[in-house]
């Protein structure tokens, strides 16, 4: 639901909004009303849906500088304008550092660093030119804050991402807000699985002070938060979806110890 923001004109645009977290962040701002514009290399079989709307697909790799800036350029293209960029892409392949290949490591930094800075660059050229100016979210990850075991470049790249947000609020305002989200831990329906059965998710879930892990609309609240007027002065902002972060490690084995 949209929480009573109405975004009825304005036009979103997710990358990797087909799936996961960008599939809830697109249907919350068709829910509102906007028009969404969701990319990705492939299409999906089915598209986000919302109360009031249907997204459109544009085929693009967002770690191509061109494929990027093409992207914005056939949304303003097809409806004129764009009034907030959602650079949602990003994943990586579990491996360790040392076992990293060069070509894995430029796809995991270009996919999750310098894409995000592709996109928001054409968008904020054509958002400078806006009456309205616009608004740009970077989703982050706690990963960037305390990396572990299989995803050093992934974090490396996400402490990057977040340092970029600032600087981008720096240059690009005052017509441009810029801001991130560092999202924790988010419950899919594979969580179990990874994390050992429905034991371990438990054991996992009650290391966080809110007692669950986010689901992806969680994220995409704090999203619609950030590009509405109550957040009009929040620029250069990081925005923490982690349900107050986890317990620490000694905090944690002390409780399991004393049980």
């Amino acid at each position: 639901m949209s929480q009573g923001f109405d975004m009825a004109y304005k036009v979103v645009l997710v990358t990797g909004g087909t799936k996961g977290i960008g599939r809830a962040i697109a249907e919350r701002f068709l829910d509102a009303g906007a028009t969404v514009v969701v990319c990705g290399r492939r299409a999906p079989e089915r598209l986000p849906r919302g109360e009031r709307g249907e997204a459109v697909f544009l085929a693009a790799d967002v770690r191509d500088p061109e494929q990027a800036a093409g992207v914005v350029e056939r949304t303003l293209e097809r409806f004129g304008q764009l009034d907030l960029l959602v650079n949602n892409a990003g994943g990586t392949a579990a491996v360790s550092a040392a076992e990293t290949s060069p070509g894995l490591a430029q796809s995991i930094v270009a996919l999750n660093l310098l894409a995000p800075l592709w996109v928001a660059q054409r968008a904020n050229a054509a958002m400078q030119q806006q009456p309205g100016g616009g608004a740009i979210v970077n989703i982050g990850s706690v990963a960037g804050e305390r990396p572990a075991h299989g995803t050093v470049l992934y974090a490396a790249a996400k402490a990057g991402l977040a340092n970029l947000t600032r600087g981008l609020a720096l240059e690009w305002g005052p017509k441009v807000r810029v801001n991130q989200i560092t999202v924790g831990l988010v419950e899919t329906d594979g969580s179990a699985a990874h994390y050992g059965g429905e034991a371990g998710l438990a054991a996992v879930r009650g290391t966080i002070p809110l007692g669950r892990m986010a689901v992806a609309d969680d994220v995409a609240a704090v999203c619609m938060l950030l590009a509405s007027p109550l957040a009009a002065y929040v620029s250069g902002a990081e925005l923490r979806a982690d349900g107050g972060g986890e317990k620490p490690g000694w905090l944690v084995a002390v409780e399991a110890a004393t049980r």
